[in-house]
């Protein structure tokens, strides 16, 4: 099998191996048809609809942190790099809201700002982990220590409130019926379909993700994949962070804290591979939406966070077990 056609299967796949790449499928299904069957108000539009609003912030990160896994890598730094951002948004927005010649554009030269940082910050995740060879974990991991610590000194551990209106019309704003959150996180789930499933670059992630060393003796710039794919993340967690920022219309230091183990959680939930090379974009759709339906359920049932918080653990287990069961199979 080619190194850059991976996925390509023309075996036949026993009813055990299509349970185990598709057990995502049907343990969503079976979860959405037993709520609604629990209750009425389950099945409404409204609720639905916000269902795919409260997951816009898990969504864009585990989109993103799914480029990473499958090229092979690991982004503990995700929950800093949102507040971060978001600090930084909140920051340029109000400050320039002040200052007659840029008051009218300053909201959207903030979520510009905001997200660029995030952005950049990812770079340097890829740098570290890249071009100095630093371990992912420990690379990110610190990284995000820093990154929160430098949020926590520009705003001296106070709130930055940003008085504008205009600045809440990228969290709050609609088409229709349909927050604009919903189309950001879901249409950058389908940019990152594409880009996987469509175009070299993709196919080199893969690569790069499976057999780093067959793919530089293949002439993949390994180090420049794996930067871009951080790069990637930490424009997902930047954009998340400046919709916190713009929904409330404030930011501060430590916003976002626990959300990138969340959104590795509803990766592996969906069936990535933690091992790097394997993946799609879809299954970390469901695991997402796979988290925010036991939470909504949960919650219509009046049942205590804490049932939550185990049930969840639970299925992250079990998810785990069948990828490492699917790789003892092949």
């Amino acid at each position: 099998m080619s190194l850059l056609n991976r996925g390509k299967r023309t075996e036949p796949r026993s009813l055990s191996a299509l349970l185990l790449d598709y057990g995502i499928v049907i343990g969503f299904a079976a979860l959405f048809m037993l709520l609604s069957f629990q209750t009425e108000a389950f099945l409404t539009p409204r609720n639905q609809l916000n269902i795919l609003d409260q997951a816009h912030q898990i969504g864009l990160m585990a989109v993103a942190v799914t480029v990473v896994i499958i090229a092979g890598g690991f982004d503990l730094s995700m929950g800093a790099i949102f507040a971060m951002s978001g600090v930084v948004a909140a920051f340029v927005a109000r400050d320039l809201g002040q200052v007659e010649a840029f008051a009218g554009a300053a909201p959207y030269l903030g979520w510009i700002a905001g997200i660029a940082t995030g952005a950049l910050l990812g770079l340097l995740n890829g740098v570290l982990v890249t071009f100095l060879q630093i371990n992912t974990f420990v690379a990110t991991l610190a990284s995000g220590i820093v990154i929160r610590g430098l949020a926590l000194i520009i705003t001296q551990a106070e709130q930055v409130r940003v008085p504008d209106d205009a600045f809440q019309a990228l969290a709050r704003g609609s088409i229709g019926d349909f927050r604009n959150t919903i189309f950001l996180w879901l249409g950058f789930a389908l940019l990152m379909t594409l880009l996987l499933t469509r175009t070299r670059l993709g196919r080199y992630i893969f690569a790069s993700g499976d057999n780093p060393e067959a793919a530089r003796l293949a002439g993949i710039n390994v180090n420049l994949v794996r930067t871009i794919a951080f790069g990637i993340s930490g424009f997902a967690a930047g954009l998340s962070g400046v919709i916190s920022a713009s929904k409330f219309q404030k930011a501060q230091n430590d916003a976002g804290q626990g959300l990138e183990l969340i959104a590795i959680a509803a990766v592996v939930i969906g069936g990535t591979s933690i091992m790097g090379g394997e993946g799609a974009v879809w299954r970390t759709v469901l695991g997402v939406l796979l988290l925010r339906l036991i939470e909504n359920g949960f919650n219509l049932a009046n049942v205590d966070t804490f049932y939550q918080d185990v049930f969840q653990g639970l299925i992250i287990l079990f998810a785990v077990a069948l990828d490492a069961l699917r790789h003892r199979r092949r």
